[in-house]
């Protein structure tokens, strides 16, 4: 039974705000630390994989779409990736992270005092790019958690960078935003489960990390990227919006 985990998501290799989150003492104090998902796909690739692998078995990994979608094409499974960041980033890994990211599961469980079985995934327990929300109606919850143990009754996903936390069919439903690519406001987001929960926001000298990335990263549009992502330009509605459409809101009765 683990006391303290924290849950790092979507840090889209943005080495800055992963080395703020790192540093922060209940991160360096939890029993683990669990990635959910969508970890290289961004400016400093390589960097954040090589950080994440030196806290050998601390660090707990799951793969996300994002992760998969580099493997795939660089493993010649698909021809493109829509992501221009993503592209180059697929470039930039050696072997030894391919096969890192070869070997990620897409969910697991783990026992946290205080919410039982935690199940841990990137989008939800069943797709690793299905889209649920904070205002996604109760019959699409049923519907992704079809499948469930009726053991699990948290669930903690991540993939679309809004951190929240709400009930769900009995289950405690936690999505602790995101490291990288943040929506809604600045900071790198986290959660903290001890036993509780408790989201929490890292603070960072964002223009030195903007600085940082476009001076380290070969990206041919760092500066513009860095300064989009890092300073939260799309709003949480900006993102509510895009994403609504794909929980199938649109299709309902």
């Amino acid at each position: 039974m683990l006391n303290r985990v924290a849950v790092l998501s979507d840090i889209h290799g943005v080495l800055p705000a992963l080395e703020a989150v790192l540093a922060e003492p209940d991160v360096r104090a939890a029993d683990r630390i669990v990635l959910t998902g969508d970890i290289t796909a961004g400016p400093q690739p390589t960097h954040v994989l090589d950080l994440l692998t030196s806290l050998g078995d601390h660090v707990i990994w799951i793969s996300g779409n994002a992760d998969r979608e580099l493997l795939e094409y660089r493993r010649g499974q698909r021809d493109t990736i829509p992501d221009p960041i993503a592209l180059w980033a697929a470039e930039q890994l050696r072997e030894d992270h391919l096969d890192l990211l070869g070997s990620l599961p897409q969910s697991l469980s783990l026992p946290v005092s205080g919410l039982g079985k935690v199940l841990f995934c990137h989008a939800t327990p069943r797709d690793d790019e299905e889209v649920v929300l904070v205002d996604s109606r109760l019959d699409r919850w049923k519907e992704v958690f079809s499948g469930l143990d009726t053991d699990v009754r948290t669930v903690v996903c991540g993939h679309t960078h809004m951190p929240f936390v709400r009930l769900a069919h009995g289950r405690l439903v936690i999505n602790p935003g995101s490291i990288g690519m943040p929506y809604g406001r600045t900071g790198a987001h986290w959660a903290l489960l001890c036993p509780g929960v408790e989201l929490r926001t890292t603070n960072f000298d964002i223009e030195a990390a903007v600085t940082q990335l476009s001076r380290a990263s070969s990206y041919p549009e760092i500066a513009e990227w860095a300064d989009y992502f890092l300073h939260a330009r799309a709003t949480d509605a900006d993102a509510l919006a895009a994403f609504a459409p794909r929980d199938g809101r649109d299709h309902s009765p």
